[in-house]
C-alpha cells in the first residue's frame, strides 16, 4: 500500500488579480502561503511518512512545498521537473481572464482554458513573459520550451515523466507532488481514466491535498481532499 498526495500550490498573486499565469514565474500571495500552511497541517494529520517529494520549476509550486515540508518538519531533497509546470497559455499569458471575456467572448475563452486540444495563439519569443525571457528556464532544452500548449500537450509531457519518473516509485513509497491546476489536471485524467468530457469539467482547488491511496499493485483504493470544506467533485470515487 502506498500513497500519493497531489498539491496545486496555494494561491499566487495572478490568481488573485485573474490573470493567466502559465509559465511566468510568480510566487505565493499571503493567502496562498497560508493555505500551504495548512495543507501540511492537514498533511502531518494523517501521520503519513513522504519517501519522495516532486515540485514543477515554478516558484510557486516550490514554495508551496516548502512551506508544506516546514509543517511536517521533512526536508528531505525536493526533485524538481518543469515537465510538471503549468500549461502555457500562449498569447493569453499575463492577461486579465474577465478583460478577454470582453473582448473575445465568453465562449472563446472557455474554450481556450477547457478544450482538450485547441492551443491559443502562440506568445511571442520577444515577449518578456516568453519562458525564453525568463530566468528559470534556463536549463530547460530550448527545443522542450513551449510557445502554447493545449490541455492535451500539457497531458503529454506531464504523464510523460510521471510514467518515466514517478509512477514505478508508488510501488512501495509514499510521493508528493507539488504543481499546478493543468499539471494535476492531466495526472487525474490519467489516474483516474477520465475522458475529455470529464477531464473539462474538474476543477482542482488551490492549497489542498488530494490524497490517493493505492494497492500494492498500483490500483487506486479511495482518494480524498484533505481540506473538506474546499473539496471539489472528482467525478470518480
Amino acid at each position: 500500500m502506498s500513497y500519493l498526495i497531489l498539491v496545486r500550490h496555494g494561491q499566487s498573486i495572478w490568481n488573485l488579480e485573474n490573470r493567466f499565469t502559465g509559465w511566468v514565474d510568480v510566487d505565493l500571495n499571503d493567502n496562498g502561503r497560508a493555505q500551504a500552511k495548512k495543507a501540511g497541517d492537514l498533511i502531518k494529520e494523517k501521520k503519513i511518512n513522504i519517501d519522495l517529494y516532486y515540485s514543477s520549476f515554478q516558484l510557486r509550486a516550490k514554495n508551496t512545498l516548502k512551506i508544506i515540508q516546514e509543517q511536517l518538519d521533512d526536508y528531505k531533497k525536493v526533485k524538481s521537473a518543469w515537465e510538471l509546470n503549468e500549461r502555457h497559455y500562449g498569447f493569453l499569458t499575463g492577461l486579465n481572464k474577465d478583460e478577454m471575456k470582453k473582448k473575445l467572448g465568453e465562449e472563446k475563452v472557455h474554450q481556450f482554458r477547457r478544450s482538450w486540444d485547441l492551443r491559443p495563439d502562440p506568445l511571442d519569443k520577444n515577449n518578456s513573459y516568453h519562458p525564453l525571457n525568463i530566468n528559470t528556464y534556463k536549463d530547460v532544452p530550448v527545443e522542450k520550451i513551449p510557445d502554447t500548449e493545449s490541455l492535451k500537450d500539457t497531458y503529454e509531457r506531464v504523464i510523460k515523466y510521471y510514467s518515466e519518473d514517478i509512477k514505478n516509485e508508488l510501488k512501495n513509497k509514499n510521493i508528493l507532488i507539488s504543481a499546478h491546476g493543468n499539471s494535476i489536471r492531466a495526472l487525474c485524467k490519467y489516474l483516474f481514466n477520465l475522458d475529455n468530457n470529464q477531464i473539462s469539467k474538474l476543477e482542482i482547488p488551490t492549497g489542498n491535498p488530494l490524497l490517493i491511496k493505492f494497492d500494492s499493485d498500483n490500483k487506486i483504493l479511495n482518494c480524498e481532499y484533505l481540506d473538506s470544506e474546499r473539496a471539489k467533485d472528482l467525478l470518480v470515487y
